[in-house]
């Protein structure tokens, strides 16, 4: 009989010991909540919402991200993406476009980060953690050193040579940055096109799109049809006479409104 009770409550005991272990691993907090995602995690998140334009009007990029953006943008990820987005244009060039014998058959480009590339003047500017310096990046545009973005040189020179009008269109300041850009995209290969477009004293303070939408206006009166409009910013690619297609290059160092 003793033998017995004493059986049945070490039965009890362990019933009581393995209940308090399960309740106690039901309760242990994860290894990883969400408000505590590593930085590569979350900044993945960040870029997705900052390139399909669901985070606006962002000033800096976040400190926590600085490494991550610093391995997107130099470690081979970002090159991939622009070679993968000048793909799908090539395929839309290629995949029954018709030009006339008119010449009015028309592409626009941006300049800054769609044809050349600023990624070097970011470097010291941490990727975008440090607040835009407007003198700072004007010094770095007359140097003339800004590197050409080489799948679109080679998207440049296939639509060139398709007998597309090509039109560069840039916010930069026509009196005080247009021969040195000239230059500059001379000197990286951007040769033959239709015409560079600078920002004049007439579009001074006037946010990108407005500027830029006055522009597109300005050609299609000219008779232009605009097939495509290639740029890195939303501002690029929104407002009037964007154009049959538009296509976003990445871009998660800077916000232009």
């Amino acid at each position: 009989m003793i033998k017995a009770m004493m059986k049945r409550t070490q039965e009890v005991l362990v019933v009581l010991v393995l209940a308090l272990f399960y309740k106690a691993a039901s309760m242990k907090p994860c290894s990883k909540p969400p408000q505590q995602l590593d930085g590569g995690d979350s900044c993945l998140s960040w870029r997705l919402a900052v390139e399909a334009n669901n985070v606006r009007a962002w000033r800096t990029v976040p400190i926590q991200c600085l490494l991550y953006l610093e391995t997107y943008m130099i470690g081979g990820q970002y090159e991939r993406d622009v070679e993968f987005i000048v793909g799908e244009i090539l395929s839309y060039v290629n995949g029954g476009i018709v030009l006339s014998e008119d010449g009015k058959d028309a592409w626009i480009l941006d300049v800054d980060d769609t044809c050349l590339s600023n990624v070097l003047y970011y470097k010291g500017k941490r990727y975008g953690c440090d607040p835009y310096d407007p003198s700072g990046f004007r010094a770095w545009a007359m140097t003339g050193e800004c590197p050409a973005i080489p799948a679109i040189l080679g998207l440049f020179s296939k639509l060139v040579n398709s007998g597309f009008k090509v039109f560069l269109v840039t916010g930069r300041d026509e009196e005080r940055l247009g021969q040195v850009t000239i230059e500059n995209l001379h000197n990286q290969g951007f040769v033959d096109y239709e015409r560079l477009i600078l920002r004049t004293a007439a579009y001074k303070g006037q946010s990108a799109v407005a500027y830029k939408s006055a522009i597109r206006q300005q050609l299609v009166e000219e008779g232009y049809r605009i097939w495509g409009n290639v740029g890195d910013q939303w501002s690029d690619l929104q407002g009037d006479y964007l154009g049959n297609r538009t296509f976003k290059l990445p871009n998660p160092m800077y916000f232009v409104p």
